[in-house]
């Protein structure tokens, strides 16, 4: 969730002064020994080089990262490796992928401590445990504040305005079928317009000259003009984001500015919910149970915010200033019972791919 903006692990490190996790080893087989705990996750995942000291050091564990590009394509590769996992946790399954992680049998059971101080409503799968919930955010429109000052124009707000020749052009998002933002933006639509018309809004908006790509790092860092990473090079004034994205623009920034570059389109929005769960036949077991009490710990889910731009699961974690001042807090974000997208998922997904992508 996730995640949330996801600057990319090189730039926050840059930014923080801090060091990113590494993938080393080799490319499946668990973990390499009974002292080596190894973590699968998307690209985006990150956590400061101090707080994963600390719990080696009380663990004794030390922790192998393996990142498997976007979540939608770590998903699918933990599903082709089941039975002999490439690791011991995997972190960053959301919402909108859970159940496949879950009809797929990816996951063993296991109660993760601190628990107790999670929201009822991200505990999706409170009944049986195999995934535990760790950060959540919103996912929507982000656009650049400059490129709208400039041509005076007022930005989106809702789905509606997206379809307007104003915007005609200007959007880029990203594929539903490789990438959790792009899948998460398509139920969104499906949330507001229902099950018989999200598809008519969406040949609206391909009419529009909307613009898909493979996966958020190439949308946001790469196609949407208001990120720092794409350098002005990018062309695109709207992208499908996090509503958390705006900090991550002004992060380490001297002095800071009263107000992000960036902002939210407050109206076109998706709760996505991040989990993690301990993988069945892990090489690792115990390390693999040690690790996802580190990641519900207070110490890792207050780094998340600044590592990976989400919302900490704990209710009980406190949230840095940067985060929430610059951040847009998302009232009633657009949702879909999980059991919903469990049935309609896969064909919603062909629909959109023949829809928009042909």
């Amino acid at each position: 969730m996730s995640t949330t903006s996801r600057i990319t692990a090189a730039a926050l490190a840059t930014a923080m002064g801090m060091t990113a996790l590494a993938a080393c080893g080799t490319s499946g087989g668990g973990s390499a020994d009974a002292k080596t705990v190894t973590l699968v996750s998307h690209d985006s995942f990150n956590a400061s080089k101090s707080v994963l000291a600390a719990f080696e050091k009380e663990s004794g564990y030390k922790v192998r990262v393996l990142k498997g590009g976007d979540a939608g394509k770590a998903v699918n590769q933990a599903i082709l490796s089941k039975g002999n996992p490439q690791g011991d946790v995997f972190f960053g399954i959301d919402n909108t992928l859970l159940s496949r992680g879950l009809d797929e049998d990816l996951f063993s059971p296991y109660e993760a401590k601190g628990l107790q101080h999670v929201p009822a409503g991200l505990q999706l799968d409170k009944a049986r445990h195999r995934v535990t919930p760790l950060d959540y955010g919103d996912i929507c429109v982000n656009y650049d504040r400059g490129y709208f000052a400039r041509h005076k124009i007022a930005p989106p707000k809702t789905f509606d305005d997206l379809i307007k020749p104003r915007y005609k052009g200007l959007l880029v998002t990203e594929n539903s079928a490789t990438s959790s933002p792009g899948l998460a933006f398509q139920l969104a639509t499906v949330a507001a317009y229902g099950k018989e018309g999200w598809q008519n809004y969406w040949k609206k908006l391909k009419a529009n000259g909307v613009e898909v790509v493979d996966g958020w790092e190439q949308a946001y860092n790469q196609r949407f003009s208001g990120s720092a990473a794409s350098k002005g090079k990018g062309d695109k004034p709207l992208v499908v984001s996090y509503a958390s994205s705006p900090p991550a623009e002004v992060l380490g920034k001297k002095p800071a500015p009263k107000e992000a570059p960036t902002g939210v389109a407050t109206g076109t929005c998706f709760r996505q919910i991040e989990f993690g769960g301990l993988l069945k036949g892990a090489k690792n077991e115990k390390g693999g149970k040690a690790l996802l009490d580190f990641l519900l710990s207070r110490q890792f889910q207050e780094d998340e915010p600044l590592q990976m731009f989400v919302n900490p699961a704990r209710a009980d974690a406190k949230v840095p200033q940067v985060f929430t001042k610059y951040g847009a807090t998302i009232g009633k974000p657009a949702t879909l019972a999980p059991q919903t997208i469990t049935k309609n998922r896969e064909q919603w997904i062909k629909q959109w791919s023949s829809l928009v992508l042909k």
